[in-house]
């Protein structure tokens, strides 16, 4: 193993966002870079893009199909359309939609977002992969539609104004769910979801839906080691890869499997500082225990602070989450090393992890405390679900009565825990987790892969038993056993604590005079939504019990710094 320690003297160069295609229905101006025109439907591509503008066409030239694709066991495909396997996706999807229509997606294995324009029928597809790895988003306004994967493209064809439910709903989550965005003029494709325009007619052609076989651990662990080892497999580039390790069972089970089926694996950890714990010890014993060429980040808080403007401009909808800087920076340092870099997002909401136990524990108790389901999963975040009606100004304040999108779900006939994870990777997954691995790897160059939110993976722990993934305070046992071969005991027996960002010290040592001018300048753009009064009692610490106002505070600033980026057309 080679053991890199990594500190920077200085700020990483700025990287430059790829800006995304966007294609045009109903129209668009001549002054539009246009690469290909067809009556109502136009491909169009910013003025410094090169050529390589992702589109094809099916082998009749009815279907146009433009996109971000990248998929996995295409040969057996590529047989059934009668062409040879290829490198090109798209046009494998284009022959596909010729013969099957909007079956194609439920055929399709990978990460994607298309746009299929059906010129005999002057009709537009919009489809997105299962779990969301791929972003997509469309206009509402009148006249032209514009679609998108990055939602920033669109901003020249939307108004200023709010959607004051998905300002309530981050607020609470520190991320936008389902398929509102910020903007009120803009929505976005969901997962496993095509959409049809004009008329805007969706069709779910994937839904994760509890099936649970009653087996033993040991038989569904074994299923799972084995659909482990493929999806890796299938997820691994032929040139070295990258691993975000953190040290957890998560990311250090996607080290150990890359490790065995390819010699050249970079692993990447990062800490804040002597001052602040550290998962060091752990990330490191996975690295020398896998043979992987190891690199340590240190990240202060002067960086922090200073980066995190940068950040909020490559994200699409706001994410209030403290680990976006850190994931930022060192997916600059992976860049230097590797194009691929895999992370071990996703094991939590498939197999278990703690974060459900409260919710659990408010299932057994929730009737003492006075607390319903939906009222316990808002507050599970930690964010400002509690101190909603102090927070919002008067003018935004009836968002507290408006329709909660996980009530459904939190209602459903499927197991409790199941209830939760469902939630989990159709919310939280897609919405924060995955959007903000694929905004912020391509911000630097490089192609973020998840293996634990593979469609395949997700279908499998719906059939697993809850017992297996969450019993009492053991969590995740049907991984552990699947893995349990790959990787060090103490890794396998330390509790789970997660990668925390220290944005409480943070707040109070460093960041506070600068927190103070953002949020509560005259021309702060939250100024019209939030109380003030609140964001300064916050920002002075005044009965902080349970050390909660620097997340709240991190939440606040990422959500203001985001306004200044994306809000003025």
């Amino acid at each position: 193993m080679v053991f890199h320690a990594f500190r920077r003297s200085k700020a990483v160069s700025t990287c430059v966002s790829p800006t995304a295609w966007k294609v045009a229905w109903g129209g668009c101006a001549s002054d539009e870079n246009v690469l290909w025109r067809d009556d109502q439907f136009a491909v169009v591509a910013p003025t410094n893009a090169s050529p390589s503008i992702p589109f094809a066409l099916s082998p009749t030239e009815r279907f146009v199909v433009v996109g971000d694709v990248w998929l996995t066991q295409t040969d057996a495909l590529w047989q059934t359309v009668g062409l040879s396997p290829q490198q090109d996706d798209l046009r494998l999807i284009a022959a596909l939609w010729e013969r099957f229509g909007t079956d194609t997606l439920k055929l399709l294995i990978g990460m994607f977002a298309i746009v299929v324009w059906d010129r005999e029928r002057q009709e537009l597809w919009l489809g997105r992969d299962r779990t969301g790895s791929q972003t997509l988003y469309y206009t509402q306004t009148k006249g032209t539609r514009w679609v998108s994967p990055q939602l920033r493209s669109l901003t020249p064809h939307r108004s200023n104004d709010i959607d004051a439910i998905a300002l309530r709903d981050y607020l609470c989550c520190a991320f936008v769910p389902g398929e509102r965005t910020l903007w009120q003029q803009i929505k976005e494709v969901r997962p496993g979801t095509v959409l049809r325009l004009p008329d805007e007619k969706t069709h779910r052609y994937w839904q994760l839906q509890e099936q649970i076989i009653d087996a033993s651990l040991t038989w569904h662990s074994d299923r799972l080691r084995v659909l482990l080892e493929q999806v890796v497999q299938d997820y691994l580039p032929k040139e070295p890869v990258g691993v975000f390790l953190s040290g957890g069972l998560d990311s250090s089970c996607i080290t150990a499997l890359a490790a065995k089926h390819t010699k050249s694996v970079h692993t990447y950890s990062i800490h804040f500082g002597e001052a602040c714990p550290n998962e060091l010890a752990f990330s490191s014993l996975v690295a020398e225990h896998c043979g992987t060429q190891h690199h340590i980040l240190e990240i202060t808080f002067k960086e922090m602070w200073a980066r995190l403007p940068e950040v909020m401009a490559y994200l699409d909808d706001p994410i209030g989450d403290p680990l976006t800087v850190p994931n930022f920076l060192l997916g600059t340092l992976a860049r230097q090393s590797v194009n691929v870099i895999l992370n071990g997002e996703g094991g939590d909401p498939c197999f278990g992890g703690p974060k459900n136990q409260p919710m659990l524990m408010n299932r057994l108790y929730g009737s003492v405390a006075g607390q319903d389901a939906l009222q316990a999963y808002l507050m599970a975040y930690h964010k400002c679900a509690s101190d909603l009606p102090q927070l919002l100004t008067s003018e935004w304040s009836s968002v507290l009565t408006e329709p909660w999108i996980f009530s459904e779900e939190l209602e459903s006939d499927a197991n409790y825990l199941n209830r939760l994870m469902t939630l989990n990777i159709r919310f939280k997954g897609a919405d924060q987790i995955l959007t903000k691995v694929n905004n912020l790897t391509g911000a630097v160059g490089l192609h973020g892969r998840s293996p634990l939110f593979d469609q395949r993976i997700v279908d499998l722990s719906m059939q697993i038993p809850p017992h297996y993934k969450l019993s009492g305070v053991e969590e995740k046992a049907v991984l552990k056993q699947a893995v349990a071969d790959l990787l060090p005991d103490a890794i396998l027996k330390r509790p789970k604590s997660g990668m925390m960002a220290p944005v409480q010290l943070g707040f109070r040592k460093y960041w506070n005079r600068q927190a103070r001018a953002l949020l509560l300048g005259k021309n702060a753009a939250i100024s019209p939504y939030l109380n003030q009064a609140l964001i300064r009692q916050w920002l002075d610490y005044e009965g902080d019990v349970w050390g909660r106002y620097g997340v709240k505070l991190w939440l606040l600033v990422s959500l203001e710094l985001w306004l200044q980026a994306h809000g003025s057309r």
